[in-house]
């Protein structure tokens, strides 16, 4: 496969700004972060990454309660099933309803129950997760909600509550392409005044100091800012994800592959404070993403058999991707082989169920998960950077349309 000159994002993150590493004043990042929720400034605790943010809210839930049971949706990152593995709890994986990625209400009420101590709807490349379901059962068993809303930082449910706050503790990613970003980093949004303190006693302990991992996240941020571009990219994300295509390594060039080792450690002041310089352009950035994003949903509305998963009425989600769901997985198989690794920000999100990884086995239980098996295998993601322009996103919607109408050609 030969390597492209450029290398289009396949999500699309705010960039930095040089002006974001000057020195001076910055509000504090993590109440920037509770105020976009509409919460207090003390109901965020900035972390190192989402899952750190799920380990210390597990955590806390944890010492407060004798139940052990977690349960996640079957289609979402392997780093849940990880943290969950980390904190010592029971793992439960709860099959997705046909065609989506939230879990079915059906599969999830005959898992809860009186062992239940958290359930964990996740969110997908800025698409929400209906949280109807999950909440009404959890209250019905006593458990908590805790809300992944790693790839939905500024979105909105259709109540109008800001996606990480609808639930009884909330997970934010300020990973790479995530929207606001230090490279890695995440915070924990809490409602209740008691699990607060608890929080706030426990962080030290589950983060504490690292210099070492501190000095390599600084690295990477000033990294982050010199290649989070189209050249940029080619080499330390496109190259990558071109050698694992050629050893037919899908999990690899997804980057689905995490340690099950979490890195735990505090964040410095100093990334800290970019985030927080960097901060203030964001809902501007993600409105901008929007109004491109329904711009092309609209464009692709008319190939028979792709759909572009949107917002339900009243939802006003986040667009890193467009998330695209095909009626017929060869078709999806087709669009993919001749798009992935192009350069043109083409993906798969997630490539497996949670129980079909090779490297979870010991980490996750095996199970038939048929729904989140089918989804995906139809499902692929283009990422919506403000660099794909119309020409490229053409191209894109050609292949799509050739895709669906010879299969395997």
């Amino acid at each position: 496969m030969a390597a492209p000159r450029t290398e289009l994002p396949p999500t699309a993150g705010l960039p930095l700004r040089w002006s974001d590493f000057a020195p001076g004043a910055a509000a504090p990042l993590a109440p920037q972060l509770a105020r976009l929720l509409e919460l207090d400034d003390d109901a965020a605790t900035l972390t190192c990454s989402g899952t750190a943010a799920l380990v210390l809210a597990l955590s806390a839930l944890k010492r407060g309660s004798a139940r052990r049971d977690v349960i996640v949706p079957a289609y979402t990152c392997p780093l849940l099933a990880i943290a969950v593995a980390h904190c010592g709890l029971n793992l439960r994986v709860c099959d997705v309803r046909p065609g989506h990625f939230e879990m079915d209400p059906d599969a999830l009420a005959a898992l809860c129950g009186p062992d239940t101590l958290a359930i964990v709807p996740a969110h997908l490349g800025g698409r929400l997760a209906d949280l109807g379901a999950p909440v009404r059962l959890a209250r019905a068993v006593g458990a908590w909600v805790i809300e992944d809303a790693a790839q939905a930082l500024g979105a909105r449910h259709a109540d109008g509550t800001p996606a990480g706050a609808a639930g009884d503790l909330g997970i934010l990613s300020l990973a790479a392409g995530k929207g606001l970003s230090i490279f890695e980093g995440g915070a924990l949004i809490a409602h209740d005044p008691a699990l607060r303190a608890r929080i706030a006693e426990l962080a030290p302990q589950v983060l504490p100091r690292s210099l070492r991992w501190e000095a390599r996240r600084c690295v990477e941020l000033i990294g982050y800012a010199l290649f989070y571009g189209p050249r940029g990219l080619r080499w330390v994300y496109g190259g990558p994800l071109r050698r694992a295509l050629r050893r037919g390594d899908e999990v690899a060039a997804a980057q689905d592959e995490f340690s099950l080792h979490i890195p735990l450690h505090r964040v410095g002041g100093w990334r800290r404070a970019i985030g927080a310089r960097a901060a203030p352009r964001l809902p501007a950035f993600l409105d901008a993403a929007r109004q491109r994003a329904l711009a092309r949903s609209a464009q692709l509305r008319g190939i028979e058999g792709v759909q572009v998963l949107g917002d339900r009425r009243g939802e006003r989600g986040t667009w890193p991707t467009l998330t695209l769901l095909f009626a017929d997985p060869a078709a999806r198989d087709a669009a993919l082989a001749r798009l992935w690794g192009t350069g043109l920000g083409v993906s798969w999100p997630f490539v497996r169920a949670l129980p079909d990884y090779a490297y979870l086995r010991g980490t996750v239980a095996s199970a038939p998960m048929p729904n989140a098996a089918d989804f995906a295998a139809r499902v692929l993601a283009v990422g919506n950077s403000e660099w794909l322009d119309d020409a490229a996103f053409a191209r894109i919607a050609q292949v799509l349309q050739e895709s669906c109408r010879q299969p395997g050609g």
